[in-house]
């Protein structure tokens, strides 16, 4: 069965689009596409993934209430979050990892949205108040609610399914520092995006990161713990989906970037220095996505050596630098593929 990408059709629309958009604001008259259109597009799409009850400003009026007893197997309200990439399954790590890419769009991008800005701190704001009930039980995080195979034999409207949806966790009997990793990134980047809107819900955003990440990879003097892959611990519940196939070193080194970048601790920017090289923050070729966060990484951190505030994390610049260099036409590496320009 086939491998589906939640963060593929979702995300990376909108951060492409977000970046069109600053051309096309830059300098309209060069612009041949409507990118802000595709901006909104990207953004509406979430509202077509919501699970849970629905808002009165929902603008996809065609869909309804759905999976409103999420969770009541296992005692907890999982209710909330965002659909799979066309299923009705919520896997918390791709949902995680899009989270973050989508905060991390609105911090670096967010005064070029125009109107289409409110719609995706609403976004972020529909994902992280389902982590946060994810994350409501110390030292459990709450990874997936529904059963892919079931799902993926009844192709159905959400509002109309009848498969089942049971909860699978991780907790230090069964460890999962990739999930868990992401997770904390994506609270500690919603609480950047929060942190003038809404301070006391950045504040909750950051404390509740602070906590996810301590569950399966930091304790209180930021040691790991717990190391291990989630798609291990809960293998038949989400192989062959998502796979943590490029292993969850770089989502230990990628919550810590977000955490330190979030908090300002000096602990996560000490472990990032400790764990550079044990958690391979060089693997850059060529990718970025849900499984491999390596190029992310750098390019976050290398935000701070840009501007002149951390000398220390200067090879985490080399990487990117080397990331970036291997995408370039001309001098990229022959797998790298470029769809033909279209000229006149």
């Amino acid at each position: 069965m086939a491998r589906k990408s939640f963060s593929s059709p979702v995300i990376f629309p909108a951060v492409l689009a977000v970046s069109f958009a600053l051309l096309l604001f830059a300098n309209p008259i060069l612009a041949s596409h409507d990118y802000r259109d595709a901006l909104r597009k990207s953004i509406l799409f979430f509202e077509g993934q919501r699970s849970g009850r629905l808002p009165p400003d929902q603008r996809v009026k065609w869909r309804r209430d759905s999976a409103l007893r999420d969770g009541s197997t296992a005692g907890v309200d999982l209710t909330g979050g965002y659909y799979d990439a066309g299923d009705n399954v919520k896997f918390g790590f791709p949902m995680a990892f899009t989270t973050t890419l989508l905060a991390w769009s609105i911090i670096d991008f967010g005064r070029n949205m125009g109107p289409e800005l409110k719609n995706a701190v609403k976004a972020v704001k529909w994902s992280t108040d389902y982590l946060l009930k994810a994350t409501s039980k110390p030292g459990v995080v709450y990874v997936q609610v529904g059963d892919a195979f079931s799902d993926h034999s009844c192709w159905e409207r959400p509002e109309d399914m009848d498969t089942l949806r049971t909860v699978y966790k991780i907790d230090n009997a069964h460890p999962g520092s990739d999930v868990a990793g992401e997770t904390a990134a994506a609270l500690a980047a919603a609480s950047i995006v929060f942190r003038s809107r809404d301070p006391a819900y950045s504040r909750l955003l950051l404390n509740r990161a602070v906590r996810a990440g301590e569950n399966g990879i930091f304790t209180d003097n930021f040691a790991d713990k717990h190391r291990g892959a989630y798609s291990s611990s809960l293998h038949a519940a989400v192989c062959p989906f998502y796979c943590d196939v490029n292993g969850y070193q770089d989502e230990l080194l990628w919550a810590a970037a977000w955490l330190h970048k979030a908090s300002r601790r000096r602990g996560y920017r000490e472990y990032i220095v400790k764990n550079e090289v044990v958690l391979r923050a060089g693997d850059t070729i060529n990718e970025f996505g849900w499984d491999n966060k390596h190029a992310g990484i750098n390019v976050l951190i290398s935000k701070e050596v840009l501007m002149g505030k951390a000398e220390y994390f200067e090879s985490f610049k080399q990487n990117a630098d080397g990331f970036i260099c291997s995408l370039l036409p001309g001098i990229s590496h022959p797998q790298v593929q470029y769809s033909p320009e279209k000229v006149g």
